[in-house]
């Protein structure tokens, strides 16, 4: 790509939106972030391929982080979009979900079950 390697800048573009949750999201308050990891797996469909970002963020902190992730995964697909449309303007970004949440003081944990239909 002319604009360079486009699965690293994206990885780069997401982790430095998490550590701006605070500032890009209303009344989300600052995190000290220990982690964020951003993944990225190619599945073949039909039409072509379908690119799925996975991102975790990790905190020794009491609250959740859960907003400092599905920020990351919402930078990171954006930044593939940018990069990318001039070669492709049908691409499309979503669908965005939580997938587990663990820790915290004042929530339960939670875990979804992930279906093809989430995904589509």
């Amino acid at each position: 790509m002319k604009k360079g390697d486009v699965l690293a800048v994206a990885q780069v573009a997401g982790i430095m939106a998490s550590k701006n949750t605070s500032n890009i999201i209303p009344m989300c308050h600052p995190i000290a972030l220990q982690g964020v990891n951003i993944a990225f797996d190619w599945e073949k469909e039909e039409q072509g391929y379908r690119l799925r970002i996975e991102t975790e963020a990790k905190t020794k902190g009491s609250t959740g982080v859960e907003m400092e992730a599905l920020t990351a995964a919402s930078v990171t697909a954006l930044t593939v979009y940018d990069m990318c449309k001039a070669i492709d303007k049908g691409m499309m970004i979503g669908p965005t979900f939580l997938v587990e949440k663990t820790g915290g003081v004042s929530s339960d944990d939670y875990k979804r079950q992930v279906k093809q239909t989430d995904r589509d």
